[in-house]
């Protein structure tokens, strides 16, 4: 790493905000541009940069990066882009089977069940502590994969299997009484 990117690193770990607002302004136009080209969306692509952006803020303090910003600033850009395509992908495909699905299949017994499992879901979901919580949606719900949970929240991978064996461990004793037949 160049001498300027510690100096640079350094001060924003320490809480300065305009070396922060100089790496944004220095940075945004050219990770925008690179994420629109994965993408293909500006809207999406800002919001993957604003919140690159807001991680690294939040972080700050744990940040390691080892070669050079530029490259994590890239590193990072490039996989939240897949991410929002790879989610776009499989909405597109469940609204085209929402689409495509005959109406008469559906029994209304059925769907009430489902939503009450949902429902059920989500609310056990809260009641897990904060941080396996968000490993629990960052796998699950967002698609991550445990290597890119660690690395994004800058904690070991070991951290991310406990958290996850929690969580499931929680679910299956919370939801044993549900028939998934």
């Amino acid at each position: 790493m160049k001498a300027f990117e510690k100096h640079l690193l350094k001060k924003i770990r320490q809480g300065d905000i305009k070396s922060f607002e100089f790496l944004f302004r220095l940075h945004y136009e050219p990770l925008l541009s690179y994420s629109v080209t994965i993408t293909k969306s500006e809207a999406d692509s800002e919001e993957v940069i604003q919140e690159l952006f807001y991680r690294l803020w939040r972080d700050r303090t744990k940040l390691n990066i080892k070669h050079s910003i530029s490259a994590y600033l890239y590193q990072s850009v490039f996989h939240n882009s897949l991410q929002v395509v790879k989610k776009g992908k499989l909405t597109e495909k469940y609204i085209q089977y929402s689409i495509n699905q005959p109406r008469q299949d559906i029994d209304p017994e059925e769907i009430l069940k489902y939503e009450e499992l949902n429902r059920t879901f989500f609310e056990l979901m809260e009641e897990l502590p904060e941080r396996p919580r968000q490993i629990f949606k960052m796998n699950r719900i967002q698609g991550l994969k445990y290597k890119e949970i660690a690395d994004e929240l800058s904690i070991s991978l070991k951290t991310v299997e406990k958290n996850m064996t929690l969580s499931l461990k929680f679910f299956r004793e919370k939801l044993k009484d549900y028939n998934f037949n």
